[in-house]
């Protein structure tokens, strides 16, 4: 099931009032433009859900993600909802299930968001104690945008994530 044209349209200006309206009013607002799509629709449930993530409520965001990504969440919406999921679940106190989505997730495409999936799986290793090997992603994917030095600080990041050899 696609959206239109004018509902995607919609939902973009909706987004782009975000900072000036309450989060109920958001939260409200939301809901009603997520109505308008057929019940189930995946598209619907992703953008309620980022709704109340972006309001704090992540808690009643994460069952919406799983039901739009279970329901076959297309393009980019997809990926953003991986990492929107896995943030909020590392969020809640569970590091380890959003590294686990993070990790399928680097396995299973590349594209315009491989920076963002790298930048919270960083985050959810931090959480695990697993910091050099955050700190390794996380180097390695800002060494792709330096200006100079990519080669050196690549070669480092994955210098950073091997083990330190005993004293």
């Amino acid at each position: 099931m696609k959206t239109t044209t004018e509902w995607e349209r919609r939902c973009a200006a909706l987004w782009d009032t975000f900072q000036d309206r309450d989060a109920a009013e958001f939260r409200s607002a939301m809901r009603t433009l997520a109505g308008e799509l057929p019940e189930g629709h995946t598209v619907a449930a992703f953008e309620l859900a980022s709704a109340y993530d972006a309001t704090d409520l992540g808690e009643q965001a994460v069952p919406l993600y799983r039901q739009a990504l279970d329901g076959g969440l297309p393009g980019d919406r997809r990926r953003q909802a991986v990492v929107q999921l896995a943030s909020t679940l590392r969020a809640l106190g569970d590091p380890r299930t959003s590294a686990e989505l993070l990790l399928a997730e680097r396995g299973r495409t590349s594209d315009h968001l491989d920076d963002a999936v790298t930048a919270f799986l960083a985050l959810s290793l931090v959480d695990l104690g697993r910091e050099r090997e955050a700190a390794a992603l996380a180097l390695g994917a800002l060494s792709r945008h330096l200006p100079s030095y990519n080669k050196s600080l690549a070669h480092y990041a994955a210098a950073v994530a091997e083990p330190i050899p005993n004293g």
